[in-house]
C-alpha cells in the first residue's frame, strides 16, 4: 500500500504544471481570505485595508488615482475601500488646495494606530517568509505574479471567439 505522501506527490505529476500551480495558487488565496477574516474580528480591518492604511500612511496625501494605479486596483474598487475606511474614521479625503478636482487621501489618528505590521496578519506573513529568501528569490516570484496578473488583466482589444468569428 503506498503512502498519503506518496500518492499525493503521484497526484500532482497527474495535475500537470498549470493545475499543480492554480491548485497552489487557490490554497493562497484561501490562506488569505482566512487570515483576513481573522484580522477584521481581531484589529477591525481586512488584509486589503491594512494593506490600502499602510500605504497611505507611506506616502500621506497620496490622490486615490495614485493610490489605485500603485495597488494595480480599479480605481472604483479603491473608491468603495476608501469610503468605508473613510466612514469608519480611518482615512480622510481632502481636496488638493493646487487642484480642486483632486482629492488626497491621509490617516486620521484612529488610522495612524493601524498604520503598522499587525501580528499573525498577511503581512507579517509575507514579511517572515521574504526574511528567509534571497534578493533574486524574492524578485523571481514577484516577476512571475506580477506576469500573471497582467496576463488576467482585461484586454482593450479582446479575441473573438471561433463562434463569432465566422
Amino acid at each position: 500500500m503506498r503512502s498519503e505522501k506518496h500518492a499525493a506527490r503521484e497526484g500532482t505529476k497527474e495535475l500537470g504544471p498549470v493545475l499543480d500551480f492554480m491548485r497552489t495558487l487557490w490554497a493562497l488565496n484561501h490562506a488569505i481570505e482566512k487570515t483576513s477574516k481573522r484580522m477584521n474580528s481581531a484589529y477591525g480591518v481586512t488584509a486589503q485595508q491594512c494593506t490600502l492604511l499602510r500605504v497611505v500612511g507611506r506616502f500621506p496625501g497620496i490622490s486615490a488615482g495614485q493610490l489605485a494605479e500603485l495597488l494595480r486596483v480599479h480605481p472604483g474598487t479603491l473608491s468603495a475601500a476608501v469610503n468605508r475606511l473613510e466612514r469608519r474614521g480611518l482615512l480622510e479625503r481632502r481636496k488638493d488646495p493646487r487642484d480642486q478636482r483632486r482629492v488626497l487621501l491621509g490617516l486620521t489618528a484612529k488610522g495612524r494606530g493601524l498604520d503598522m505590521p499587525a501580528h499573525d496578519s498577511v503581512g507579517d506573513a509575507v514579511g517572515a517568509v521574504l526574511k528567509g529568501c534571497s534578493a533574486a528569490q524574492m524578485e523571481e516570484v514577484r516577476a512571475v505574479l506580477l506576469k500573471l496578473t497582467q496576463q488576467l488583466e482585461p484586454r482593450r482589444h479582446v479575441r473573438a471567439s471561433p463562434a463569432r468569428a465566422r
